[in-house]
């Protein structure tokens, strides 16, 4: 066997050393709150009751609607085209369009791009990054009926 370096680990070392190990994953740990924190707004609506007064009415007009979304994304042209269907798989009769484009975890990368029908389809040109994106579309009948949806799309890098 070898010389003994002189160097005892003693009970003192052994805290130090389980402390630093703590404090490293501790301070990791709140870091990440913070971050996820500072990037997620959290709110959907401003006041829930409010909201909660006309949800089942609402959705009861968007489901006789019969609106379907189909999303697709062109990453080489960039664009973004939604094709709005009826009950009857024809063309939507959107009157009003509003879409966010954004991630789903953070605010940062929110957009709201301009969307201009072509013929079925609603086509707006945008540069997104490959990776998970959310939709939050709000269109409006000619009746004035609201429809809201979300949708997720995944663009391939």
């Amino acid at each position: 066997m070898g010389e003994p370096t002189g160097r005892e680990l003693t009970g003192r070392k052994v805290f130090a050393i389980v402390a630093s190990a703590f404090g490293v994953v501790i301070a990791v740990n709140i870091t990440l709150a913070v971050f996820a924190v500072g990037t997620f707004p959290g709110i959907e609506v401003r006041n829930s009751y409010v909201a909660s007064q006309t949800f089942d009415v609402d959705r009861k007009a968007q489901e006789a609607l019969g609106w379907q979304i189909d999303p697709a994304y062109d990453r080489a042209a960039g664009e973004l085209r939604l094709n709005f269907t009826d009950a009857a798989d024809l063309p939507a009769e959107v009157a009003g369009l509003s879409v966010l484009v954004g991630r789903p975890t953070q605010a940062a990368d929110d957009l709201r791009p301009d969307f201009i029908r072509k013929g079925a389809d609603f086509v707006a040109a945008v540069d997104l990054a490959p990776g998970y994106w959310l939709l939050r579309v709000e269109a409006e009948s000619r009746d004035g009926t609201p429809f809201r949806q979300r949708l997720r799309i995944h663009v391939r890098g």
